[in-house]
């Protein structure tokens, strides 16, 4: 197979599934990033103004999102594949367009949590209908371009969210988002589902969605290194740019750093990284190999943003840059999830694999949280433990998947 990627092929790999998909997803990570980027602004107005309280209720909501995307990827993964991509991809639209413009009418705490959460729930299910469509909808040679095309613009989404967070007040930050989400919703009613969807549909005998196939021991532990291969993203995303001051205190940096030059920085990153990831695929004929290979380099990296006697914010924001471009092989690990699975599961599998990656960052920024706080361990020694045990898991299971960069969509899971 020839691996040159030309124009041509890029031109051909756009289609109405693409356009909207990017849309949705730049939408879906806009909102992602927001949160980062407004936490402390949107805290200190409803009345937080203490730094360990910052903290403290910063992890809560954001853990309490992450809580919302797992919950939402498993239903929205079902529907997907029971009631058709598209009808799930207006659906998760709509849900997180209304949590975007309630998060920013908030008054307190508790209502703040609740309209994470269900933002959460929302933002669930766009990246694996709208992945799961894209790819049963190209051929083989373009499908790999499809899904790195809504993938990069997702991205564009997160420096949209960093440059907009800084610029706007928080509050017209989280409405322009839900706004932007009511508009995508005018474009999805020409979308229809793949054939290979409606050709599963044709048949009452093929069981679709059922979560209990999951459980066979081969399909169990193929999903799960999806899941842990995905996690060192959200250590990047969740923990090193998010919790970046906190971090960089604790390590004796003295100099004032902003979370939203770590996340703008570092998005900016994921956006050029989720470009460069896709064509390194398509050359390598590979994505297993496209994967390792930013997996290897993010971990040495990290640890030059942990060892690295920082005297500057320059440093520290090349490496977010750096790091961002490493953590953007998300968009082959998303296509690769869906690769594996047959047609009755691949919209359930691509639904909730990125929400679970996600909701990992749950456990990574508990686990550091729990270290630095209840052990008194040190955020250099704390931010070292996680980080080795992610990448490891991860760099383990890209080993065990097997790869799908040439493999024929059409099966389905007996």
């Amino acid at each position: 197979m020839e691996n040159k990627v030309t124009f041509k092929d890029f031109k051909e790999s756009i289609n109405l599934a693409v356009v909207v998909a990017a849309l949705g997803y730049f939408v879906d990570m806009f909102d992602i990033t927001l949160f980062g980027v407004v936490r402390s602004d949107s805290l200190k107005a409803i009345g937080i103004a203490d730094p360990a309280a910052l903290l403290k209720y910063g992890v809560q909501l954001y853990n309490l999102q992450m809580i919302g995307m797992m919950i939402g990827g498993i239903i929205w993964g079902v529907l997907a594949d029971k009631k058709g991509r598209t009808k799930v991809i207006f659906a998760s639209i709509f849900l997180y367009s209304i949590g975007n413009l309630a998060n920013a009418f908030v008054t307190n705490f508790e209502m703040y949590a609740i309209c994470r959460f269900l933002t959460g729930v929302g933002l669930a299910g766009e990246l694996g209908a709208a992945i799961t469509l894209v790819a049963e909808s190209l051929p083989i040679r373009l499908r790999g371009l499809g899904t790195t095309i809504v993938a990069t613009m997702g991205l564009l989404g997160s420096v949209a969210a960093a440059f907009f967070g800084k610029m706007l007040n928080w509050q017209m930050a989280y409405i322009a988002g839900g706004l932007m989400g009511v508009a995508l919703l005018f474009m999805r009613y020409k979308l229809a589902d793949s054939a290979h969807f409606s050709k599963a549909v044709s048949d009452p005998t093929i069981a679709r969605g059922r979560l209990s196939m999951l459980l066979q021991k081969e399909r169990l532990l193929k999903y799960i290194y999806c899941i842990l291969v995905g996690a060192p993203i959200y250590f990047m995303t969740g923990i090193l740019f998010t919790f970046s001051p906190e971090i960089l205190q604790g390590l004796g940096y003295q100099n004032p750093f902003s979370a939203a030059d770590a996340l703008l920085y570092g998005t900016i990153g994921l956006t050029i990284g989720d470009l460069l990831s896709g064509l390194l695929s398509q050359k390598l004929q590979s994505r297993k190999k496209s994967i390792g290979l930013l997996l290897a380099t993010a971990m040495i990296l990290t640890a030059a943003f942990i060892y690295y006697p920082h005297t500057s914010n320059t440093s520290i924001l090349i490496l977010c840059f750096l790091l961002g471009i490493c953590a953007g092989y998300w968009a082959v690990l998303v296509t690769t999830a869906a690769e594996q699975f047959g047609t009755n599961l691949r919209g359930t599998v691509a639904s909730t694999v990125p929400n679970f990656v996600r909701g990992s960052a749950v456990i990574a920024t508990s686990l550091f949280f729990y270290l630095k706080v209840s052990l008194e361990i040190s955020s250099f020694v704390a931010v070292t433990i996680v980080g080795v045990v992610w990448f490891a898991l991860a760099l383990f299971s890209v080993t065990q998947l097997k790869e799908t960069f040439s493999a024929d969509l059409n099966f389905i899971e007996k």
